[in-house]
């Protein structure tokens, strides 16, 4: 499985979390705490995790282009759910 990791500098990766679990657990399988998440996609899956300082985002896709689409749907939801904070979404991608 195709996978990518982010790491996006932030001190409201908690809030974050909440507000995208919150908007995609009417369509999505969602598990999350203050701390965590996990969002099941049909084509993959996103965990997000807080730290003080930053929101670690990992995906898990089927295939190359799943992991394309996710990236970008994750990044573009989690740009606009940070509408008062600049966040930079780098995915650094894992072929082994």
């Amino acid at each position: 499985m195709p996978v990518s990791h982010a790491v996006v500098p932030t001190t409201s990766g908690s809030r974050y979390i909440n507000r995208l679990c919150k908007h995609w657990q009417h369509k999505l399988n969602v598990a999350h705490d203050e701390h965590q998440g996990r969002v099941e996609f049909d084509t993959g899956v996103c965990r997000l995790r807080a730290e003080p300082d930053a929101l670690h985002l990992s995906l898990e896709a089927v295939d190359a282009e799943a992991r394309e689409r996710l990236e970008h749907v994750v990044a573009v939801h989690l740009v606009r759910m940070a509408s008062r904070e600049d966040v930079d979404v780098a995915w650094r991608r894992d072929d082994a």
